[in-house]
């Protein structure tokens, strides 16, 4: 066994387990119960459905919603053993871990950080669609237009720009390229 091997088996981890869209806070639960009903609280510590707070307009009001930010997808903290690849595995709702050959692989600290912070992402729900921005830097700086979407995600922002004679053209720029007016 290497090195690696024997630390994997020995400290706990984070791995993605992919999921039938739609059933990610289902198969929480069901991972939950499933480990608590097989006494393997030690070895299955932790499991997260990454989310995101996003601003929308609905019915003409600012409201706050909670998005998956990882649709089909829920981290497992585990120490992994046969059995807890198992339970974990034969979970309802669970298709398999996220790895070649549906081998679970380790995410990296940084990607654990990238996967379970969302402050970033916060700072874009400044932004809503319908509102009226103007474009900071870029071939179009000083022009304004409308938020057409918010893509979290990419960091990118859809803006229907006002050109001349009353034409408008929809634009895809950086989130940081625009202020609200």
């Amino acid at each position: 066994m290497s090195e690696q091997e024997v630390n994997q088996a020995t400290t706990a981890q984070w791995y993605v387990v992919h999921t039938y869209s739609g059933y990610e806070n289902k198969v929480k639960d069901n991972l939950e119960k499933a480990a608590e009903n097989n006494r393997m609280q030690h070895l299955i510590q932790e499991v997260a459905v990454p989310t995101e707070e996003v601003a929308e307009i609905k019915n003409g009001k600012r409201v706050i919603t909670q998005h998956k930010t990882f649709p089909g997808y829920v981290l497992v903290k585990m120490i992994i053993t046969s059995e807890s690849w198992y339970v974990v595995r034969n979970t309802r709702g669970v298709t398999g871990f996220v790895g070649p050959e549906s081998k679970p692989i380790p995410l990296t600290e940084a990607e654990v950080e990238v996967m379970m912070n969302s402050q970033p992402q916060a700072e874009a729900t400044k932004l809503v669609v319908g509102e009226e921005v103007r474009i900071l830097s870029g071939p179009l700086e000083n022009f304004t237009g409308v938020v057409e979407a918010v893509d979290v995600v990419r960091s990118k922002l859809q803006v229907k720009v006002k050109m001349f004679l009353g034409r408008e053209m929809q634009v895809e720029i950086e989130l940081d390229q625009a202020e609200k007016v």
